[in-house]
């Protein structure tokens, strides 16, 4: 027979957790009411992993898999319709681990499910997968338990989730043309310096002619390329280990996330785009009923710049301490004016999410307009700056045939 643990109120009001053991849930509870208790709460007493079970368990991983964000907001969206259609929680999350190839979200997502059938809640089920379900998850989720909208919470986290991934997308996107294009250009140079002007320079010495300034310095430079041609991969290796050891410590953090905020056109799209996350998530996270302290504490960790992270704990230890959110924002220095008046207004309304979600709309729109002027700045920029290195190229060879051709006529 399984068994079950309960906890129940006895005669003096004194709350009492303890085990039964009975044929079906029905019987435990005709047991625990006949020892003149009132049942709060039952659930199966979970069962020992058997050794085999674990083995079993972890067939479905695959190496170097990975919990996409495109999966979490899929599986968000079809479990809110689930949810919107009356189906129990298990069941709902069982119908979507079916749906799911064999991999680490499948395995999650049925750990999930059996951690909810064995009485524990749907958010702490969630938060055992803290890689795949963050803070703010977890967080919405178990707002939406507590106030009986799961469905509604889970269909706006995941309109939230889908609109901060196309601003991620937008930002990378606008790096990617640029970045293609610097490193085929790189490589391009690379090889001509390496093959090409050695090629010349063996020639230039059989002349026996005085050369060029530019050609020297061409020679010179193609000549440390092919001696010393391991500071190629080592000195970018070299800078991203030095970025890696300042970005480290909680000072040089600081600074590179200022640098970062600082740069001329894409730190103002970094900054806009993290105020945007900002607004979003505090919105959202208030909307659906979190706590105004425990959301700004969810916020600051997802932030991901430590300079803003710092302006919201200002704010967060200001609230505690009975103040306004506008206050802090607008002595940080990093919110401009406009945003501060409006969060002002939201909270002298009662409608601080709405006002959030709105402000949030307007830097994402600015963003949008940032990226594509970034885009078409960077384009010609990439085609002049290629262009001078090819030139110089160019003119720093043929300087030595033109000065030849000169001397015989």
């Amino acid at each position: 027979m399984p068994a079950f643990t309960y906890e129940a109120i006895d005669a003096g009001g004194q709350k009492v957790s303890r085990e039964v053991t009975a044929s079906s849930k029905d019987d435990a509870l005709k047991q625990i009411r006949s020892q003149g208790l009132r049942p709060t709460r039952i659930a199966v007493k979970p069962k020992s992993k058997a050794p085999d079970a674990a083995k079993k368990k972890k067939k479905g991983i695959v190496l170097f898999d990975r919990v996409t964000p495109a999966q979490i907001v899929t599986f968000t969206t079809q479990l809110s319709t689930l949810q919107d259609a009356g189906l129990p929680i298990v069941r709902s999350v069982k119908i979507l681990e079916n749906q799911q190839k064999i991999g680490k979200f499948k395995d999650q997502l049925g750990a999930i499910a059996e951690e909810v059938e064995q009485g524990s809640t749907f958010s702490d089920a969630l938060s055992k997968s803290p890689k795949s379900f963050d803070k703010l998850y977890v967080s919405m989720v178990k707002a939406g338990e507590a106030g009986g909208v799961l469905d509604v919470i889970l269909n706006r986290l995941a309109g939230f989730m889908e609109k901060s991934q196309k601003l991620k997308k937008k930002v990378k996107g606008a790096m990617i043309y640029p970045a293609a294009v610097v490193s085929v250009a790189v490589v391009i140079v690379i090889f001509i310096m390496i093959y090409v002007v050695p090629a010349f320079e063996a020639m230039f010495k059989d002349l026996g002619q005085e050369l060029p300034v530019p050609t020297k310095i061409l020679l010179q430079s193609s000549d440390l390329l092919v001696g010393y041609w391991y500071l190629i991969p080592g000195i970018p290796l070299l800078l991203w280990l030095l970025f890696l050891g300042i970005t480290r410590s909680e000072k040089g953090r600081i600074v590179m996330d200022r640098l970062k905020l600082n740069l001329p056109v894409f730190g103002m799209i970094l900054k806009k785009s993290s105020i945007s996350r900002f607004c979003r998530t505090l919105g959202t996270l208030i909307a659906s009923g979190v706590p105004i302290l425990e959301a700004l504490r969810i916020v600051k960790d997802a932030i991901g710049n430590v300079v803003i992270s710092d302006a919201i704990e200002e704010v967060h230890g200001s609230i505690r301490e009975g103040d306004t959110i506008a206050g802090p924002l607008r002595q940080s220095g990093i919110f401009d004016e406009l945003l501060v008046n409006m969060i002002d207004v939201g909270e002298e309304t009662g409608e601080l999410d709405k006002m959030l979600i709105k402000i949030a709309d307007n830097y994402e729109a600015d963003v949008d307009v940032a990226v594509e002027g970034m885009s078409s700045l960077i384009e010609p920029m990439l085609i002049v700056g290629m262009g001078g290195v090819v030139g110089f190229i160019v003119i720093a060879l043929f300087l030595p045939l033109i000065k030849i051709i000169q001397s015989i006529q």
